[in-house]
């Protein structure tokens, strides 16, 4: 089932499965995001939880017992319950069951809100530890938004960042890294650009990026949420872009004894609560 928002500026649809954003549409009727062919890529925008990327051999190790973790984790492939609806805004909950716990023993609610402010189209994430011990987890974005080859991707300061470079095989972290931007701000979108798989950056001083269409028009800002993390990503020569915050980040073939010693992992302490927020402003 699919529930929309609405405003003088926008309509917004999420799906109860996985939470997704499934349209983001003006009021002139222009569709920002990704439709979701599924012989490119089926998403639109799912939500990563409670990890980001691929694990090694999709395993982790907690208190001395493994566990199988599909990529991107379970939170994406599984259905949402409803917690709030107003006009402009609206909640949905996850929390764990028994199929949750088989695979990532701790008990969470993970609350997202979609709330629209004029022409901005706000994302919360809360993760609510509802153990009464240590919870570990990654969390992320993963909206795509259409777009054409030749447009560009614009911080809103210089950067100086090179890229993690995936094993293609195992999608895992390599020790490489790819210079990317040295001082500057744009990267263009080339029909090649993805052909080694996402551009993942971390060390960011920019707090926002630009999706710049060739057009001038409806271009979008966007504010990444000071995740430490960002994807950039799309099937090659797709007419789409994924702007990724993440609060989390792929394995890399360094194996770890226990998910607390995972590379950029959440540690939230008992009945505690972890807010991450994104946010798109759809610019004329």
């Amino acid at each position: 089932m699919v529930h929309y928002i609405k405003n003088d500026y926008l309509t917004v649809g999420v799906k109860e499965y996985g939470c997704e954003l499934t349209s983001i549409i003006s009021n002139d009727g222009f569709e920002y995001l990704w439709q979701g062919e599924k012989s490119i890529w089926y998403g639109q925008s799912p939500i990563l939880f409670p990890i980001v990327g691929r694990l090694i051999e999709d395993k982790y190790r907690y208190n001395g017992k493994e566990y199988t973790m599909p990529k991107h984790g379970f939170a994406r492939k599984t259905e949402w319950s409803l917690l709030s609806k107003e006009d402009d805004t609206m909640s949905f909950i996850l929390s764990e069951n028994a199929d949750t716990l088989a695979i990532y023993p701790f008990e969470f609610d993970l609350i997202v809100t979609f709330t629209l402010v004029d022409n901005k189209l706000r994302v919360n994430h809360c993760v609510v530890n509802k153990n009464d011990y240590n919870m570990y987890f990654s969390l992320g974005a993963h909206p795509g938004f259409n777009c054409e080859i030749g447009d560009t991707l614009v911080f809103e300061e210089n950067e100086t960042l090179s890229a993690e470079k995936i094993d293609l095989v195992n999608s895992l972290l390599l020790p490489e890294v790819i210079p990317v931007l040295d001082n500057s701000r744009e990267i263009v979108i080339t029909s090649d650009i993805f052909n080694e798989d996402a551009l993942i950056f971390h060390g960011i001083k920019s707090e926002n990026i630009f999706l710049m269409h060739n057009n001038n028009k409806r271009n979008i800002k966007f504010n990444m949420g000071k995740a430490p993390y960002l994807g950039i990503w799309a099937k090659p020569g797709a007419p789409y872009v994924c702007i990724e915050p993440w609060c989390g980040v792929n394995d890399s073939f360094e194996k770890k004894n226990d998910i607390s010693e995972k590379d950029a992992i959440n540690c939230l302490p008992p009945e505690e609560i972890f807010n991450f927020t994104w946010e798109a402003e759809f610019l004329d």
